[in-house]
């Protein structure tokens, strides 16, 4: 089997830009602090995997960024292109080779290497395999591209409870799907702070 391909879908971590939804709650100074610390937590724990990645950035200026050395300048580097959520993963999805690919965020604190490495081996014996968010999302989505895959990105209701659940009816009912732990995505004020009583307990 080829080797794993892990996506990496990132927006700089600038005010107006990144965590507008945890912004209308811990403004926009703090969730570009949370944007940061969350986006360097993520690229470590990629570096550690030592998983192929690619960075699938957005807005297309960020493209030549190096953010203080915070993005990585030996990760290749994609435009997330135009559209929603939606198209923008069917972009990756299109632009990858068949075999494993793996997608992620950068809004899982807790994420580690482990994790990573243990969703490519999922694969080994999976069609796709999801690490589950608390919120109902998912922190992680992989899947092994193959001829005849459908739309699988099509009609899920993203940034909502049923995302996860959307997608995975989206799978070939023979497809085997394996669930990693679940995390917690901060996409929220409350979110961070649930995130942050879990870790002072």
């Amino acid at each position: 089997m080829s080797r794993p391909r892990l996506l990496i879908y990132a927006k700089p971590p600038r005010m107006g830009l990144a965590k507008t939804r945890l912004a209308a709650g811990a403004g926009r100074t703090e969730a570009r602090r949370i944007a940061h610390f969350t986006l360097a937590r993520t690229l470590r724990a990629v570096r550690a995997s030592g998983l192929d990645a690619a960075l699938y950035l957005a807005p297309d200026r960020a493209l030549g960024e190096t953010l203080g050395g915070l993005l990585p300048a030996h990760l290749p580097r994609f435009s997330q292109g135009p559209g929603t959520l939606t198209h923008r993963l069917a972009r990756g999805l299109a632009d990858s080779p068949a075999g494993p690919i793996l997608f992620i965020g950068t809004d899982a604190p807790d994420l580690t290497a482990g994790h990573l490495i243990r969703a490519a081996r999922r694969l080994q014996r999976h069609d796709a395999v999801f690490g589950p968010a608390s919120d109902g999302g998912f922190w992680l989505f992989g899947v092994n591209k193959r001829p005849g895959l459908p739309a699988i990105f099509e009609d899920i209701r993203w940034s909502g409870p049923h995302a996860m659940a959307d997608l995975r009816a989206n799978l070939p009912g023979k497809f085997r799907v394996s669930l990693l732990e679940t995390l917690q995505d901060v996409d929220e004020i409350s979110d961070w702070k649930s995130w942050n009583r879990d870790k002072n307990r």
